[in-house]
């Protein structure tokens, strides 16, 4: 599919903008002796602006607030959960639409692959014209635009990257614990100390990550069958093109996992299961919507 000027503007300026924010953000402040600096309550936004970066003050500080005022009354493990489900409320609230139709092109994509394998090996410009066409016809047909992953990330990029350092960076995340468990140590070195309820807590965090990858190939592929058992004809499997992407950011997670802070173990568990909800959420609008449009 061929990209329009002002498309191929805005994935440039997409790159850019998160670019900028990865370099002035990703970076957590540390102190003297190699330790992240703490955002404690008496901790104001103009210090922080004035002392570290736009991106902290404006993104990191108030997260790291809220959960500095609700984990005392709540406790950490229900402090990092509900401001974790606020913050993907709203940006299910941004992103919605977005959502929608990201989670549709998974739901297509055996369409789309049956057009591709149509055209294969055809490289005439007629043909390339054709195939096009067919792709452009299913996404209208859908109401799918291929490029609403780059909305998404360019909305959620950032906040996914201050939630990461406020759990951090939080002193009331910091001082507390979780099932009797310091939230600051890791859970490499509480193994070595004998606890091996870290590793528990890694282990639960990773199947719950794998859960969260997965759900929508599962969903894809049981729509490709229901679909195909209407037409009666043979189910096609949905290629997962990402597979391999997904294995990568799994085993990624979990090295990080048993080296970064058991709040931040904590803190994905609780994130991916708000991501397996939100994406069981979105189904169900895609199936209703399905639904009603079959009805008109």
């Amino acid at each position: 599919m061929k990209l329009k000027n002002s498309t191929k503007r805005l994935l440039m300026l997409s790159m850019l903008v998160i670019f900028t924010i990865s370099a002035s953000g990703c970076r957590i402040p540390m102190d003297e002796n190699g330790q992240i600096l703490q955002i404690t309550t008496d901790t104001t936004f103009k210090e922080i602006m004035s002392t570290e970066s736009w991106f902290s003050a404006i993104f990191v500080w108030p997260l790291s607030q809220l959960l500095n005022i609700v984990a005392p009354k709540i406790g950490v493990g229900m402090g990092i959960a509900l401001v974790t489900v606020l913050v993907n409320l709203v940006l299910l609230a941004v992103t919605l639409r977005s959502t929608i139709q990201m989670q549709q092109m998974q739901l297509i994509q055996p369409q789309l692959e049956r057009i591709q394998r149509k055209y294969e090996g055809r490289d005439d410009d007629a043909s390339k014209m054709r195939q096009a066409n067919e792709m452009n016809a299913l996404y209208k047909k859908y109401n799918v635009n291929p490029l609403s992953s780059i909305l998404i990330t360019f909305i959620q990029f950032p906040i996914i990257i201050a939630m990461y350092q406020a759990v951090q960076r939080s002193a009331a995340v910091k001082t507390g614990t979780f099932l009797g468990l310091s939230l600051a140590q890791t859970p490499m070195q509480g193994v070595k100390e004998g606890q091996y309820l870290y590793i528990v807590i890694w282990l639960v965090m990773g199947l719950i990550q794998f859960v969260s990858m997965m759900l929508p190939q599962k969903i894809a592929e049981r729509k490709a069958k229901a679909e195909a058992e209407k037409h009666h004809r043979r189910p096609e499997k949905p290629k997962n093109n990402n597979m391999m992407m997904n294995i990568y950011m799994m085993g990624m997670i979990m090295v990080f996992g048993l080296m970064w802070p058991t709040a931040m173990t904590v803190y994905w568990a609780i994130n991916s299961v708000v991501n397996i909800v939100k994406t069981l959420l979105v189904q169900k609008i895609i199936d209703k919507q399905k639904q009603e449009g079959a009805v008109r």
